[in-house]
């Protein structure tokens, strides 16, 4: 059984990138997904330092609850895997969107930038 699995239901974890200008730690609190063991991210807007962060220096750090496990972010480019992501976080999370951002649930279920993090140290 992953890590993950016990957490799948938390609403919130803190993912803690390392800032591409900065080189300082940066912590973000976000709605995350579980699927196997592999954690999901979504990113709502067109500019997330977090996401940007991530991409960078692809080492994060995860924590959920006093659990705090460092793994490797990659942004999800596979169609059918945004797909399937994009319905983990439906089921989860019943939002509807934030109009002041111009965004609907549609576009951040199925068409936001997704970060995918998994080999777990």
């Amino acid at each position: 059984m992953s890590w993950l699995a016990p957490f799948a239901q938390v609403e919130c974890c803190d993912i803690v990138t390392i800032g591409r200008v900065s080189g300082k730690p940066r912590s973000t609190e976000l709605w995350f997904g579980v699927v196997d063991n592999t954690l999901i991210l979504i990113s709502g807007t067109s500019h997330s330092d977090w996401r940007e962060n991530a991409l960078a220096n692809s080492r994060v750090e995860v924590r959920i609850n006093n659990v705090v496990k460092t793994g490797t972010a990659r942004l999800v480019t596979d169609a059918n895997e945004r797909r399937a992501y994009g319905e983990v976080m439906a089921a989860k999370y019943d939002w509807e969107g934030d109009p002041s951002i111009g965004l609907t649930r549609q576009m951040w279920c199925y068409e936001a930038p997704v970060i995918a993090v998994s080999n777990w140290n």
